[in-house]
């Protein structure tokens, strides 16, 4: 009895055992098939996107500049001599007669005021009674501004509207003197006062007021002007962004945004867009430094650098006359060795069209070439036209 039931047993798992190794082979076969798309199918290159804020500046948001002249007094005789700088006087002149002190026809000699101009960056939607920072030059031949204080001086911007006012102790370089020796640190003839300038004047720009808004391309481009306008009517859903012209995206503000302009401004600056660029070799032949941009490409060109070496030693030896003889005298013979090496291994390096930039520097590295020389090289690439960039020297 118990062998007809292992036998029904095992005759009604034999179905099974036959199609087990039919599975097998099926999953064996799709995942053969996934792993052939895998290889034949890779994975796209992770590209560099930036976010809109790191490459385009909101027309209309932006800093100005702002100047004034004015006096540092409190120095330590260490002021503009009046004699050498005709303008201190005067200026001293007009501020104590504006005081009520009148000091014409008199003769000043005094070393303990110096001439300046101020300087400072007014931000975007600065406001009444905000704190600006200011720096603080000398303009005749003082010596030094250390332990002075500038008084109130009216800071104008390019319209010639005053829109701040400054004034306070000058922070600035120090110098120790001695009677063999002295020691400068910093530069004692400008200075910084932090906080020293008060804005008097706010400028008119309301973002509430904008129907449309600029954006302007730090780097202008064709390619990544229309990449930002697409960009941004996949975000807003509809035509709102066109590309002006390579520097110049227009957006027009949706009417269900007009309320929330700073709401539209941040989502806007923090879409990612890729940046195109043209292939572009930096140079800088003071330092030796080269950028070479992702897009550079070289034509079949073969290159050869040689090093040739000529060394020169000098030897003179003296030449003195026999002992007791008459009439002779010592004399100086010159010795000159010249040795002209050309030196081994020199090589010769053909790139072929097309050639990307890991391969332009991975060939002259391997001729052994420094910076110098490689500067040199890809100015002559250039001149024989082979060179598909811009080449810029600085």
């Amino acid at each position: 009895m118990s062998e007809l039931k292992h036998q029904g047993i095992l005759s009604s798992l034999a179905p099974l055992a036959a199609v087990k190794p039919r599975r097998f082979r099926w999953l064996s076969f799709v995942a053969a098939v996934g792993l052939a798309l895998l290889i034949l199918c890779p994975f796209p290159e992770a590209r560099a996107a930036s976010r809109l804020k790191d490459i385009v500046d909101f027309e209309g948001v932006r800093d100005n500049m702002l100047v004034g002249y004015g006096l540092v007094v409190g120095l330590n005789g260490t002021g503009d001599s009046l004699t050498n700088s005709p303008f201190t006087e005067a200026s001293l002149v007009g501020m104590l007669e504006r005081l009520g002190i009148n000091t014409r026809g008199t003769s000043m000699k005094t070393k303990n005021v110096a001439a300046v101009m101020v300087t400072a960056t007014l931000p975007a939607f600065a406001g009444q009674g905000s704190r600006l920072d200011v720096v603080v030059s000398t303009l005749g031949d003082a010596k030094s501004l250390q332990g002075g204080t500038l008084l109130v001086t009216p800071l104008l911007g390019a319209d010639g509207e005053v829109y701040a006012v400054a004034q306070g102790s000058v922070a600035t370089g120090f110098t120790a003197q001695g009677q063999g020796a002295s020691v400068t640190k910093g530069v004692p003839t400008a200075g910084r006062i932090a906080n020293g300038a008060i804005v008097e004047r706010e400028i008119n720009f309301r973002l509430a007021d904008l129907a449309s808004m600029r954006l302007a391309l730090r780097n202008p481009d064709f390619t990544t002007a229309r990449r930002i306008a697409d960009a941004i009517n996949r975000h807003l859903k509809l035509q709102a962004a066109e590309a002006v012209d390579s520097s110049t995206v227009r957006m027009l503000v949706p009417d269900a945004r007009r309320h929330d302009i700073v709401g539209l401004m941040t989502e806007i600056e923090q879409l990612e867009v890729e940046p195109d660029q043209i292939a572009r070799v930096v140079v800088d032949e003071q330092s030796g430094v080269i950028v070479m941009g992702e897009n550079v490409r070289i034509n079949t060109v073969a290159i050869a650098q040689g090093n040739l070496t000529i060394r020169i030693n000098e030897s003179p030896q003296v030449s003195q006359p026999a002992p007791l003889s008459q009439g002779g005298t010592t004399v100086t013979v010159p010795r000159t060795d010249i040795n002209v090496e050309a030196g081994e291994g020199n090589k010769m390096a053909i790139f072929k069209t097309g050639v990307s930039l890991q391969e332009v520097v991975q060939s002259l590295n391997a001729l052994g070439i420094g910076p110098r020389d490689m500067i040199a090289i890809l100015q002559s690439i250039k001149a024989a036209g082979a060179l598909q960039a811009e080449l810029e020297v600085i």
